[in-house]
């Protein structure tokens, strides 16, 4: 199996990285020999939309597993619309976490586990209050900052072949494909404007 993990540096010694659309590199190792090909993250300097452009870039690249420690909304839905699945890893080195998913000890991820811009510089979301410890603080974060913090929702079983099940997340598979087409393309449209 082809998987990639979010890292700090270009061998299996390197540390992962907490993050996954502005990663340093991808490490991508086939699992069953344990070699690895490690490449530069294109999106990693991108002023937006970096988790979108760095899911397509390791679907294209032939991922089938992305083992990282965040992944947000948007990188999310364009790696479950590829059906590739997201674990959630500790610290470690790539060839620890590698070693830890083949042993099935990696929690998949449901869902997105940071709100959406999380690496950005400034934080989105989080209150930008400057009340100096005084109780005046203007708490700019809209209430979104925690929403990433909530557990992710637990994985549905598989579908049944031919079953009405099989047919809907193949639906869905095409629908979250769209949202993060549409999501790109509104961004774009945006920086432009």
């Amino acid at each position: 199996m082809r998987i990639v993990v979010s890292a700090q540096g270009d061998t299996l010694e390197s540390p992962t990285s907490p993050v996954f659309g502005r990663c340093p590199t991808y490490v991508f190792v086939d699992s069953e020999t344990m070699s690895f090909e490690a490449t530069p993250n294109p999106a990693m300097s991108q002023g937006g939309g970096a988790g979108i452009q760095a899911a397509q870039f390791v679907v294209e690249r032939g991922a089938q597993a992305v083992l990282t420690g965040n992944l947000g909304p948007n990188a999310y839905d364009v790696l479950a619309a590829a059906g590739i699945p997201g674990y959630l890893v500790p610290e470690g080195t790539i060839r620890q976490v590698v070693e830890a998913f083949k042993a099935g000890q990696l929690q998949p991820m449901g869902g997105a586990n940071v709100v959406a811009h999380a690496g950005m510089a400034g934080g989105a979301g989080f209150g930008a209050g400057r009340g100096l410890g005084r109780g005046m603080g203007m708490g700019r974060g809209r209430g979104r900052g925690m929403a990433g913090l909530t557990p992710p929702p637990p994985q549905e079983p598989p579908a049944q072949p031919g079953t009405e099940l099989e047919a809907l997340r193949e639906t869905l598979k095409d629908l979250r494909q769209q949202l993060a087409e549409t999501m790109e393309r509104i961004e774009r449209l945006e920086k432009e404007s």
